[in-house]
Parts: C-alpha cells; sequence; structure tokens
C-alpha cells in the first residue's frame, strides 16, 4: 500500500510495502514483505519538468548487497535536477554541494555519509528499496536485485503521475522519462500499469548502462543512496548480533563472517540459497 502525505514544505514522503507481486504473469506471494522508502519534492518536480516538457526525466538507477550472504539487497532509484544530471566527465556537479560525487564504491565511508542526506536533499525525487534475504532464497540474487530495480522506477513515475493528476489531468500524458540502471541489463517493467497512470510505454526510455555509476551522476547518486541505506542495515544486525562482527564485514564472505558462522550458527537473515551458508546449514 502506498502512502502518500504534501507537507506544507513541499515534500511529498512516500512508503510502500509490497506483499505480493506479479512477475511474466506469475503471482507470488512474497515470503517477507519487500519496503520502500523515499519521497519527491514537489516544488523542484514543478519548477523543472512541468514547463520543459521536451525534457525527459532522468532517473538514475543502482543496487548494493548482491555479493553478501547476509541481509537484504537495497535498490535506489534517484532524479537529480536537470542541471546536475550528466555525464560525471561533464562535472555538472561541479560547484555544487554534491561535487565530490561518483561512483560509491570509489568514496570513502566517510563520504558517502556526508553525501547520503545531501543527495535526499537535492534531489527531486528518490526511493530505496530493501529486498529481504528471504526473498532473495525465494527468487534468486538476480531476480530480486531486478525486482527491486523495477519497483523503484515503477513506484517512483506512478507517485509523479499521482501527484500531478491531483493539480492538473492535462499533465500526464506529457510525462517522459529515461530510466539509467547501472549494469549491462533493464528490468522488465510492468507497463500496462504505467499506461493505467497514463505514462505511454513510448515515453520511457530504459538503458543499460555499464559501470553506469561511475560515469553518470543520477546513477551515482542512487548508488549512494542503495550502499549508505545498506551499510545503515548492517550496523542494525551488528547491534543485534555483536559476536559476528557485521560492522566489518558488511556480510560478505570473510574469513572472520565464516568463522562467525561456525561458531554461532547461522542467522535467520542470512541468505539459504548462497552456497556457503548452505553448506554451513549442511555442517550443523
Amino acid at each position: 500500500m502506498t502512502k502518500i502525505i504534501i507537507l506544507d514544505n513541499h515534500i511529498l514522503p512516500i512508503s510502500i510495502t509490497i506483499e505480493h507481486i506479479e512477475i511474466k504473469g506469475q503471482y507470488i506471494n512474497l515470503a517477507a514483505p519487500i519496503m520502500l522508502t523515499g519521497q519527491l519534492n514537489t516544488d523542484k518536480l514543478l519548477a523543472e519538468y512541468q514547463l520543459k516538457q521536451d525534457e525527459p526525466l532522468q532517473i538514475g538507477v543502482d543496487e548494493a548487497g548482491r555479493g553478501p550472504l547476509l541481509g537484504s539487497v537495497n535498490v535506489a532509484a534517484a532524479i537529480l535536477p536537470n542541471a546536475w544530471s550528466d555525464l560525471i566527465e561533464n562535472k555538472p556537479l561541479q560547484d555544487t554541494e554534491l561535487s565530490i560525487l561518483t561512483d560509491s564504491k570509489q568514496l570513502s565511508e566517510k563520504k558517502r555519509d556526508i553525501l547520503y542526506p545531501l543527495v535526499q536533499q537535492h534531489a527531486i525525487g528518490y526511493l530505496i528499496a530493501d529486498i529481504p534475504a528471504a526473498v532473495i532464497d525465494q527468487i534468486n540474487i538476480l531476480r530480486a536485485t531486478m525486482l527491486g530495480m523495477r519497483l523503484c522506477t515503477e513506484e517512483l513515475l506512478i507517485a509523479i503521475a499521482n501527484y500531478l493528476q491531483e493539480i492538473s489531468s492535462n499533465t500526464l500524458d506529457k510525462i517522459q522519462a529515461e530510466l539509467l540502471f547501472d549494469g549491462n541489463r533493464c528490468p522488465e517493467l510492468d507497463y500496462s500499469m504505467l499506461v493505467k497512470m497514463g505514462i505511454e510505454k513510448s515515453a520511457i526510455d530504459c538503458q543499460a548502462w555499464v559501470k553506469g555509476d561511475a560515469r553518470h551522476t543520477s546513477i551515482a547518486a542512487a548508488s549512494i543512496l542503495a550502499k549508505v541505506s545498506r551499510d545503515q542495515t548492517m550496523y542494525e544486525l551488528d547491534s543485534q548480533y555483536p559476536q559476528y562482527g557485521i560492522a566489518q564485514h558488511k556480510g560478505y564472505p570473510t574469513k572472520a563472517h565464516m568463522q562467525a558462522v561456525d561458531d554461532y550458527g547461522v542467522l535467520p537473515e542470512h541468505r539459504r540459497s548462497f552456497a556457503p551458508v548452505r553448506r554451513a546449514l549442511e555442517a550443523q
């Protein structure tokens, strides 16, 4: 269910819980809920895009946490102001508060933590999806990641369409979007649902960008949101299970992590479909 509340400061928070989903015509009850959180800055949305109908929304999308044995994979979608959304090499962020923004993997944790609230503050809109380990085990990590990318972009577009419909029914047929996905493939969107919202399939341009988080500012912004949000969940798990050293390995299959699994067992948050965890379960 989507909750949309417009506040006095023109920030529209978005909170979504997904408990079932249709994938390739198959209706699936998810093993655990997928949570999406984010917001739209409605003032920025109107100022930059409602009057510039020939310029599509550029939505950058990236993920964090495909490789770990523990916890969720996080996916984020971000819309930067038009003047800031471009190839990194063109330096569109020079002399802005996001001037150090690039691929999150190339930045220190301290710099990522600095950028995280700044991206949220300056973005026209963003969404972060948390896809739990149980769903990863249910549909596999690739499908879980693609599902997160699909949901982030669809729900962000739907939130924009809902808002524009509230203020003017004539704006819906003018929504155009470039969806910039980090990686070598794009998710399969539910175009029928978007069409019902007034967003035509022909108005959506899906693009796969290999190493996109180091090439385009919007994808880099999404990479910051995905990475830092996932790290935050790892620190929360670390406080629950301090003996596992999660704050240090973030769920990746380090020697210390595997030793902790041997010593203390497999946690509910471990991905049981991943070979090292599966072997540990068999051994126990």
